[in-house]
Protein backbone atom coordinates (compact mmCIF):
# COMPACT_ATOMS: atom_id res chain seq x y z
CA UNK A 1 0.00 0.00 0.00
CA UNK A 2 2.10 2.85 -0.92
CA UNK A 3 0.98 6.57 -1.21
CA UNK A 4 3.42 8.78 -3.02
CA UNK A 5 3.60 12.75 -3.41
CA UNK A 6 6.19 14.44 -4.92
CA UNK A 7 6.57 17.84 -4.64
CA UNK A 8 8.61 18.26 -7.53
CA UNK A 9 6.86 21.07 -9.45
CA UNK A 10 7.40 23.40 -6.48
CA UNK A 11 11.07 22.37 -5.82
CA UNK A 12 12.48 23.30 -8.91
CA UNK A 13 11.14 26.65 -9.19
CA UNK A 14 13.35 28.11 -5.87
CA UNK A 15 16.04 25.92 -6.69
CA UNK A 16 17.24 27.79 -9.56
CA UNK A 17 16.62 30.59 -7.77
CA UNK A 18 18.98 29.13 -5.26
CA UNK A 19 22.08 27.83 -8.12
CA UNK A 20 21.86 32.05 -9.62
CA UNK A 21 21.62 33.69 -5.71
CA UNK A 22 24.96 31.72 -4.94
CA UNK A 23 26.32 31.77 -8.20
CA UNK A 24 26.19 35.26 -8.07
CA UNK A 25 27.68 35.41 -4.45
CA UNK A 26 30.46 33.26 -5.46
CA UNK A 27 31.62 35.61 -7.95
CA UNK A 28 31.33 38.80 -6.08
CA UNK A 29 33.53 36.39 -3.26
CA UNK A 30 36.27 35.60 -4.95
CA UNK A 31 37.09 38.39 -7.27
CA UNK A 32 36.85 40.52 -3.66
CA UNK A 33 39.47 37.76 -2.16
CA UNK A 34 42.35 38.67 -4.45
CA UNK A 35 41.38 42.45 -3.80
CA UNK A 36 42.25 41.07 -0.02
CA UNK A 37 45.38 39.35 -0.57
CA UNK A 38 47.16 42.06 -2.12
CA UNK A 39 45.59 45.09 0.26
CA UNK A 40 46.62 43.20 3.49
CA UNK A 41 50.27 42.60 2.17
CA UNK A 42 50.37 46.38 1.07
CA UNK A 43 48.69 47.44 4.33
CA UNK A 44 50.84 45.07 6.56
CA UNK A 45 47.57 44.58 8.66
CA UNK A 46 47.20 40.91 10.23
CA UNK A 47 43.35 41.48 10.13
CA UNK A 48 42.92 42.18 6.90
CA UNK A 49 45.19 39.02 5.73
CA UNK A 50 43.04 36.81 8.48
CA UNK A 51 39.54 38.43 6.77
CA UNK A 52 41.06 37.44 3.19
CA UNK A 53 41.87 33.78 4.26
CA UNK A 54 38.31 33.51 5.54
CA UNK A 55 37.27 35.08 2.20
CA UNK A 56 39.07 32.56 0.42
CA UNK A 57 37.43 29.73 2.47
CA UNK A 58 33.85 31.14 1.59
CA UNK A 59 34.14 31.82 -1.80
CA UNK A 60 35.74 27.70 -1.83
CA UNK A 61 32.49 27.32 -0.29
CA UNK A 62 30.37 29.05 -2.27
CA UNK A 63 31.64 27.40 -5.07
CA UNK A 64 31.40 24.12 -3.95
CA UNK A 65 27.80 24.53 -2.94
CA UNK A 66 27.06 26.05 -6.16
CA UNK A 67 27.91 23.03 -7.88
CA UNK A 68 25.98 20.54 -5.12
CA UNK A 69 22.91 23.04 -5.91
CA UNK A 70 23.32 22.32 -9.97
CA UNK A 71 23.87 18.61 -9.45
CA UNK A 72 21.37 18.23 -5.93
CA UNK A 73 18.75 18.46 -8.25
CA UNK A 74 19.41 16.28 -10.95
CA UNK A 75 16.13 13.61 -10.98
CA UNK A 76 16.43 10.37 -8.82
CA UNK A 77 17.63 7.43 -10.96
CA UNK A 78 18.17 3.69 -10.46
CA UNK A 79 21.54 4.34 -7.98
CA UNK A 80 19.92 7.37 -6.09
CA UNK A 81 16.37 6.64 -5.78
CA UNK A 82 16.08 9.61 -3.38
CA UNK A 83 17.22 12.05 -6.00
CA UNK A 84 20.69 13.84 -5.01
CA UNK A 85 19.37 16.09 -2.51
CA UNK A 86 22.00 15.02 0.22
CA UNK A 87 24.86 16.68 -1.85
CA UNK A 88 24.15 19.69 -0.10
CA UNK A 89 24.26 18.72 3.11
CA UNK A 90 27.59 17.25 2.36
CA UNK A 91 28.37 20.81 1.07
CA UNK A 92 27.21 22.25 4.61
CA UNK A 93 29.43 19.99 6.09
CA UNK A 94 32.45 20.73 4.42
CA UNK A 95 32.07 24.38 4.36
CA UNK A 96 31.86 24.07 8.34
CA UNK A 97 35.03 22.09 7.89
CA UNK A 98 36.61 24.45 6.11
CA UNK A 99 35.41 27.44 8.41
CA UNK A 100 36.76 25.55 11.31
CA UNK A 101 40.36 25.30 9.58
CA UNK A 102 39.82 28.70 8.68
CA UNK A 103 39.29 30.18 12.17
CA UNK A 104 42.26 28.03 13.60
CA UNK A 105 44.95 29.67 11.20
CA UNK A 106 43.28 33.14 12.24
CA UNK A 107 44.27 32.15 16.07
CA UNK A 108 47.51 31.25 14.94
CA UNK A 109 48.29 34.30 13.19
CA UNK A 110 46.52 36.97 15.88
CA UNK A 111 47.45 35.34 18.99
CA UNK A 112 51.44 35.94 18.58
CA UNK A 113 50.59 39.56 17.43
CA UNK A 114 49.41 40.73 20.80
CA UNK A 115 52.59 40.11 22.53
CA UNK A 116 54.60 41.54 19.06
CA UNK A 117 52.32 43.75 17.44
CA UNK A 118 52.90 46.02 14.79
CA UNK A 119 51.20 49.23 12.73
CA UNK A 120 49.45 48.79 10.13
CA UNK A 121 48.80 51.42 6.93
CA UNK A 122 45.23 52.69 8.94
CA UNK A 123 43.93 54.17 5.85
CA UNK A 124 44.50 51.25 3.55
CA UNK A 125 43.04 49.50 6.48
CA UNK A 126 39.63 51.54 6.76
CA UNK A 127 39.82 52.02 2.57
CA UNK A 128 39.47 47.95 2.05
CA UNK A 129 37.21 47.55 5.16
CA UNK A 130 34.23 49.65 3.47
CA UNK A 131 34.90 47.80 0.35
CA UNK A 132 34.13 44.71 2.67
CA UNK A 133 31.12 45.79 3.72
CA UNK A 134 29.56 46.57 0.66
CA UNK A 135 31.08 43.24 -1.07
CA UNK A 136 29.47 40.78 1.89
CA UNK A 137 26.90 42.80 2.74
CA UNK A 138 25.65 42.47 -0.66
CA UNK A 139 26.33 38.61 -0.86
CA UNK A 140 24.85 37.92 2.33
CA UNK A 141 21.81 40.35 1.29
CA UNK A 142 21.26 37.97 -2.06
CA UNK A 143 21.91 34.74 -0.01
CA UNK A 144 19.28 35.77 2.57
CA UNK A 145 16.18 34.94 0.74
CA UNK A 146 17.54 31.07 0.85
CA UNK A 147 15.79 28.32 3.24
CA UNK A 148 18.40 25.33 2.65
CA UNK A 149 20.68 24.88 4.91
CA UNK A 150 23.15 25.43 2.67
CA UNK A 151 22.88 28.91 2.09
CA UNK A 152 21.64 29.23 5.55
CA UNK A 153 25.95 27.68 6.53
CA UNK A 154 27.09 30.25 3.40
CA UNK A 155 25.07 33.53 4.98
CA UNK A 156 26.58 32.84 7.84
CA UNK A 157 30.14 32.65 6.42
CA UNK A 158 28.90 36.06 4.64
CA UNK A 159 27.47 37.69 7.66
CA UNK A 160 30.44 37.07 9.43
CA UNK A 161 32.70 38.78 7.25
CA UNK A 162 30.94 41.94 7.09
CA UNK A 163 31.64 41.77 10.99
CA UNK A 164 35.02 40.96 10.28
CA UNK A 165 35.30 43.90 8.02
CA UNK A 166 33.25 46.06 10.49
CA UNK A 167 35.77 44.96 12.95
CA UNK A 168 38.88 46.30 10.69
CA UNK A 169 37.21 49.44 10.15
CA UNK A 170 36.87 50.06 13.73
CA UNK A 171 40.18 49.43 14.25
CA UNK A 172 41.66 50.58 11.68
CA UNK A 173 40.10 54.72 12.88
CA UNK A 174 41.34 54.04 16.65
CA UNK A 175 44.58 53.84 15.03
CA UNK A 176 44.18 56.51 13.21
CA UNK A 177 43.86 58.35 16.76
CA UNK A 178 45.91 56.36 18.91
CA UNK A 179 48.65 54.27 18.71
CA UNK A 180 47.36 50.54 20.26
CA UNK A 181 48.57 47.73 17.72
CA UNK A 182 47.32 45.68 20.02
CA UNK A 183 43.36 45.89 18.96
CA UNK A 184 44.14 44.49 15.31
CA UNK A 185 45.10 40.85 16.65
CA UNK A 186 42.58 41.50 19.90
CA UNK A 187 39.39 41.64 17.32
CA UNK A 188 40.76 39.19 15.07
CA UNK A 189 40.30 36.93 17.82
CA UNK A 190 37.16 37.81 19.25
CA UNK A 191 35.56 37.90 16.15
CA UNK A 192 37.13 34.32 15.58
CA UNK A 193 35.92 33.09 18.62
CA UNK A 194 32.33 33.64 17.89
CA UNK A 195 32.00 32.29 14.16
CA UNK A 196 33.49 28.82 15.31
CA UNK A 197 30.77 28.95 18.25
CA UNK A 198 28.10 29.26 15.21
CA UNK A 199 29.85 27.08 13.03
CA UNK A 200 29.75 24.26 15.56
CA UNK A 201 26.42 24.53 15.99
CA UNK A 202 25.08 24.28 12.61
CA UNK A 203 27.37 21.04 11.83
CA UNK A 204 26.11 19.17 14.52
CA UNK A 205 22.91 20.28 12.98
CA UNK A 206 24.34 18.39 9.83
CA UNK A 207 25.64 15.31 11.63
CA UNK A 208 22.04 15.20 12.92
CA UNK A 209 19.90 14.67 9.66
CA UNK A 210 23.14 12.45 8.34
CA UNK A 211 22.54 9.94 10.81
CA UNK A 212 18.78 10.19 10.18
CA UNK A 213 17.56 11.69 13.07
CA UNK A 214 14.32 13.46 13.49
CA UNK A 215 14.48 16.77 11.46
CA UNK A 216 11.49 18.54 14.20
CA UNK A 217 10.30 16.39 17.31
CA UNK A 218 7.45 18.54 17.76
CA UNK A 219 6.27 17.98 14.00
CA UNK A 220 6.60 14.19 14.29
CA UNK A 221 4.67 14.06 17.59
CA UNK A 222 2.12 15.89 15.31
CA UNK A 223 2.00 13.40 12.43
CA UNK A 224 1.32 10.68 14.83
CA UNK A 225 -1.33 12.22 17.02
CA UNK A 226 -2.81 13.18 13.39
CA UNK A 227 -2.98 9.45 12.23
CA UNK A 228 -4.35 7.95 15.57
CA UNK A 229 -6.94 10.22 15.13
CA UNK A 230 -8.46 8.30 11.61
CA UNK A 231 -11.28 5.87 11.86
CA UNK A 232 -10.21 2.77 11.82
CA UNK A 233 -6.70 3.08 13.16
CA UNK A 234 -6.04 1.17 16.31
CA UNK A 235 -2.17 1.77 16.18
CA UNK A 236 0.92 2.53 14.79
CA UNK A 237 4.47 1.21 15.04
CA UNK A 238 7.51 1.22 12.61
CA UNK A 239 6.92 5.29 12.25
CA UNK A 240 10.62 6.70 10.51
CA UNK A 241 10.45 10.42 9.93
CA UNK A 242 13.78 11.99 8.64
CA UNK A 243 15.46 14.32 6.31
CA UNK A 244 16.52 14.77 3.05
CA UNK A 245 18.14 17.13 3.47
CA UNK A 246 17.01 19.38 6.63
CA UNK A 247 14.09 20.40 3.96
CA UNK A 248 12.19 17.45 2.07
CA UNK A 249 11.56 15.13 4.97
CA UNK A 250 10.50 11.56 4.47
CA UNK A 251 7.62 9.45 6.64
CA UNK A 252 7.22 5.95 6.12
CA UNK A 253 4.69 4.25 8.78
CA UNK A 254 2.66 0.81 9.81
CA UNK A 255 -0.67 1.39 10.59
CA UNK A 256 -2.81 -1.31 12.38
CA UNK A 257 -6.30 -1.27 11.44
CA UNK A 258 -8.79 -2.24 14.20
CA UNK A 259 -11.06 -4.64 11.47
CA UNK A 260 -10.65 -5.82 7.78
CA UNK A 261 -11.96 -3.01 5.03
CA UNK A 262 -13.34 -3.07 2.00
CA UNK A 263 -12.08 -1.91 -1.36
CA UNK A 264 -14.14 1.43 -1.00
CA UNK A 265 -13.09 1.76 2.94
CA UNK A 266 -9.45 1.44 2.62
CA UNK A 267 -10.23 3.67 -0.70
CA UNK A 268 -11.29 6.41 1.71
CA UNK A 269 -9.18 5.96 4.50
CA UNK A 270 -6.09 6.48 1.76
CA UNK A 271 -7.74 9.63 1.15
CA UNK A 272 -8.40 10.97 4.27
CA UNK A 273 -4.55 9.94 4.91
CA UNK A 274 -3.33 11.68 2.03
CA UNK A 275 -5.35 14.99 3.19
CA UNK A 276 -4.31 14.88 6.73
CA UNK A 277 -0.67 14.67 5.57
CA UNK A 278 -0.86 17.12 3.16
CA UNK A 279 -0.58 19.71 5.66
CA UNK A 280 3.28 18.52 6.65
CA UNK A 281 4.36 18.84 3.00
CA UNK A 282 6.60 15.87 3.37
CA UNK A 283 8.21 14.85 -0.21
CA UNK A 284 7.80 10.91 0.11
CA UNK A 285 5.86 9.28 2.51
CA UNK A 286 4.61 5.57 2.54
CA UNK A 287 2.13 4.14 4.22
CA UNK A 288 1.94 0.19 4.91
CA UNK A 289 -1.92 -0.75 6.46
CA UNK A 290 -1.92 -4.18 8.64
CA UNK A 291 -5.49 -6.04 10.16
CA UNK A 292 -6.15 -7.41 13.05
CA UNK A 293 -4.08 -10.58 13.18
CA UNK A 294 -1.62 -10.19 10.52
CA UNK A 295 1.76 -10.63 11.70
CA UNK A 296 4.21 -7.51 10.74
CA UNK A 297 7.01 -8.10 8.33
CA UNK A 298 9.45 -6.08 9.95
CA UNK A 299 8.84 -7.78 13.07
CA UNK A 300 11.34 -10.20 13.34
CA UNK A 301 13.82 -7.53 11.78
CA UNK A 302 13.33 -4.85 14.52
CA UNK A 303 11.11 -3.74 16.91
Amino acid sequence: MHSHNHHHHHGHHHDSGDTSRIGWAFWLNFIFTIIEFIGGWLFNSVAIMADAVHDLGDSLSIGLAWFLSKVGNKQADERYTYGYKRLSLLGAMVNGLVLIVGSTWVLTEAIPRLWAPQMPITEGMIGLAILGIVVNGTAAYKLSGGHSLNEKVLNWHLLEDVLGWVAVLIVGIVLQFVHWPVLDPLLSVLFTLFILFNVCRYIFQTFRIFLQGTPDLKQQQAIRETLLALDHVNNLHHVHFWSLDGEQHVLTAHIELDGELDAGETRQLKQCINDKLATFALAHTTIEFEVPGEACRDHRHSH
